[in-house]
């Protein structure tokens, strides 16, 4: 091969950029010449022109922003709300890799960007303390320098108090319209180099844009609120993350409209609101700063002329879609599996929520249980926030070895152990292993696991010694016997770390994962007392969460079940969030049908509920933990149903082998799973004379077949008898089983 010099090969590769009318140098970090906009909540525009002498067909650039931004090409939204809340890891952010060709044209081109710098921490975001803007379009030639064109927005500035809470990075937004234009643009300061502090590497942003949904209008109720405010209030098809939008006339400008939902308080916090004074004349706003609730209102004085004409909102969220489907011959179920979905999609988008009105906080707890709504519901593009979850769980590591959550943040640093653990375990990291077949996350994932499992100690009991971490929590539910919850959790964590250490052909490791198991299991069980598993310091009632972890863990034996139900039926101390667990040691032992009865008894108010679409953090609106209304670790149950009555879970990683096991404790089922081996359909109806079974498998992936328990006369498989002793996994196809009960 002939060498060609780096120089021609520099000199063609400018040519080439040239070919477009454009130069292509190094991006530089800008931000507009005012002092200002490190301020918090600060805003700034930018605008370049720049001309292309041909249209390109892809046009890939690289944007990061610290913190939001919005981008507009030739007066098209290319991207509405870009960047990531930082980071990967404590000193990192994301960059967003955008094709903006669609937008461009030959000739002159026009490019305005909007920034929006969030200056403050919070627990989903990891603040650098200073705002900027980078920008590599080396791809035609353009990249962001001082050259382009910039200006701070003072139209833009953080509504009066109530301010959001501390756990939020977002700040409530005020908008004064009588201010537009009364900045000038300038000439971009330079900050610095692609890299350099305070934003460092810049990670490639690993899940979708938003879904950005078109403007919907509604016709509002108008009601007072007897202090002198008109309200016009919008109910929204459900729970959802929205901006609002308004459009109006006000003769005089001046007049200040409030934007906020039901949600404005998320429990017990202050939560995202918005504000605007409008100017003279016709106007439009859309506030930017996403909420989310069931209801928007639209609060101004009843004595001011203005005359709102439209009350609308735009709906976005994370870009996946509901692939999977559920119905049973259950209307309670039905209702509970809707407001499930419905709480899951509102708490996800830069990353999993606890809740996306209080906190918008990546609490492990509550990850692993939303990540099975996802699995079983979910097209497999939801499974990006789930890896980046993980990442960003042990990339934040602290150096002593210890894993914390919520990150990304930048005002919160104690570890739950009790979530830590939940995370690297059965729930958790292997969890998503199983569904997905993703090997390298387990590689990347598996040495700061060590590390974190070395800093458990076993007392001289041989159980889990007490940590407390910085926050020793383990359900808000009471009663709540921390050590063998604790010890519970650690088992678990170390059956994962063996699986991950095969994996990583560490086996070396596995030997002393696998005597850990063994002392905790024996310690545990030292804990029996004949009617219920107890620890010796442990002085309240008796906890119902420590019996399920026990059958769940495999520690407690079949022997101990009848004891464990008895206790069931008369102990309800868990939480929804601990309840899962509780519901799923119930089918294990094979009490389904009082598994239902008691999620039912449990779940009534929330289910039934008619202001909320979406599920509680605690059993009552209001209670504990802080009352939030859209809490998605109380759809567990989801799970539950798909994986215990339909009966379905991935053998194989990556659902290449899968089991199918109903059992009709409900009497008519039909589900859809999006797999990410395809789709999975599988729908059964069991009655007094025959139990049918259809199901769909999808290419390259067996099921394992498991009939419900019966004595049946006849089963006939396609239409042929066949001998279920002698039954074979299925390959690819469509199955119906039916199976004559005899009489």
């Amino acid at each position: 091969m002939k060498h060609i010099p780096i120089a021609k090969i520099f000199i063609a590769v400018v040519s080439f950029l040239s070919f477009f009318g454009v130069n292509a140098q190094e991006a530089k970090w800008i931000i507009a010449n005012d002092t200002l906009c490190n301020k918090t909540n600060s805003w700034v525009e930018f605008e370049k022109n720049f001309d292309l002498k041909k249209k390109p067909k892809e046009a890939f650039i690289k944007i990061a922003a610290d913190s939001k931004y919005w981008l507009w090409v030739n007066d098209s939204s290319a991207v509405f709300e870009g960047s990531l809340k930082r980071g990967p890891n404590p000193k990192d952010g994301y960059y967003d890799l955008v094709n903006i060709a669609p937008y461009l044209k030959k000739g002159n081109n026009r490019l305005r960007v909007m920034l929006c710098y969030f200056g403050k921490p919070g627990f989903s975001h990891n603040d650098s303390g200073k705002a900027g803007l980078i920008f590599d379009g080396k791809s035609i030639g353009l990249v962001s320098d001082s050259t382009w064109q910039s200006r701070r927005l003072p139209e833009y500035g953080t509504a009066g108090l109530p301010k959001t809470n501390y756990r939020l990075s977002e700040s409530n937004i005020r908008y004064d319209a009588q201010l537009e234009g009364s900045s000038s643009f300038k000439s971009s300061v330079e900050l610095g180099k692609w890299g350099d502090e305070p934003w460092n590497n810049l990670v490639k942003r690993p899940i979708p844009q938003w879904k950005n949904h078109s403007i919907i209008y509604a016709n509002p109720e108008i009601t007072t609120d007897g202090k002198g405010n008109k309200i016009l209030s919008v109910r929204l098809p459900y729970n959802m993350q929205m901006t609002p939008v308004i459009e109006l006339t006000d003769p005089k400008g001046g007049t200040e409209i409030k934007l906020e939902t039901d949600h404005v308080r998320g429990g017990s916090a202050d939560c995202v609101r918005a504000e605007y004074v409008t100017k003279p004349g016709a106007q439009k706003y859309e506030s930017l700063g996403w909420m989310n609730g069931d209801v928007l209102n639209i609060i101004y004085p009843e004595d001011s002329p203005v005359k709102i004409s439209k009350v609308g909102y735009r709906e976005t969220g994370y870009d996946t879609d509901f692939e999977g489907s559920f119905v049973c011959n259950d209307s309670t179920i039905n209702r509970f599996w809707d407001k499930a979905m419905r709480t899951l999609y509102v708490n996800m988008r830069d990353n999993y929520f606890d809740c996306p009105d209080r906190e918008r906080a990546q609490w492990w707890g509550d990850v692993t249980i939303l990540m099975g709504q996802s699995f079983y519901q979910l097209s497999p593009k939801a499974n990006a926030l789930i890896k980046k979850a993980m990442h960003e769980l042990v990339d934040w590591q602290k150096p002593d070895g210890t894993l914390f959550a919520p990150i990304p943040a930048s005002n919160w640093n104690r570890e739950l152990p009790a979530q830590s653990l939940a995370a690297i375990g059965p729930y958790g990291f292997t969890y998503y292993y199983l569904h997905t077949g993703d090997t390298a996350t387990m590689h990347h994932v598996y040495e700061p696991v060590k590390r974190y499992l070395n800093l458990w100690e076993l007392d001289s009991d041989g159980l889990t010694a007490e940590r407390k971490g910085g926050w020793a929590w383990g359900d808000w539910g009471t009663n709540a016997d921390m050590r063998l919850i604790l010890a519970a959790w650690h088992y678990l964590a170390l059956k994962s770390a063996i699986q991950l250490a095969d994996l990583n052909n560490n086996q070396e490791d596995i030997p002393a994962y696998q005597a850990r198991m063994d002392s905790i299991a024996t310690a545990f069980n030292k804990c029996w007392n004949g009617y219920a598993y107890r620890h010796p310091s442990y002085q309240g009632a008796t906890d119902d969460r420590v019996q399920a972890m026990a059958i769940l863990t495999g520690i407690a034996d079949s022997s101990k079940y009848d004891q464990i139900f008895k206790l069931f039926q008369s102990q309800e101390y868990a939480s929804p969030y601990m309840e899962k667990y509780v519901l799923e040691a119930l089918m294990k032992m094979g009490h389904g049908d009082y598994a239902v009865k008691r999620f039912k008894k449990r779940f009534n108010d929330m289910i039934a509920d008619t202001t909320h679409s979406t599920l509680f953090e605690g059993w009552q609106e209001g209670g504990y933990g802080g009352g939030s209304t859209n809490h998605a670790w109380s759809g567990g149950m989801l799970t539950v149903i798909a994986e215990n009555i339909c009966g379905l879970r991935p053998l194989s990683p990556g659902w290449r082998t899968f089991i199918v096991e109903p059992k009709p404790i409900l009497s008519e089922c039909d589900i859809e799973v999006p797999s990410v081996a395809g789709l999975i359909k599988e729908s059964f109806k069991d009655t007094d004379k025959e139990f049918t079974l259809n199901l769909t498998v999808p290419a390259g992936t067996q099921a394992t077949v498991k009939l419900p328990e019966s004595n049946y006369s006849e089963v006939k498989l396609n239409g042929k008898v066949i001998d279920i002793a002698d039954f074979k996994p299925l390959g690819k196809g469509t199955y119906t089983f039916k199976c004559l009960k005899s009489l």
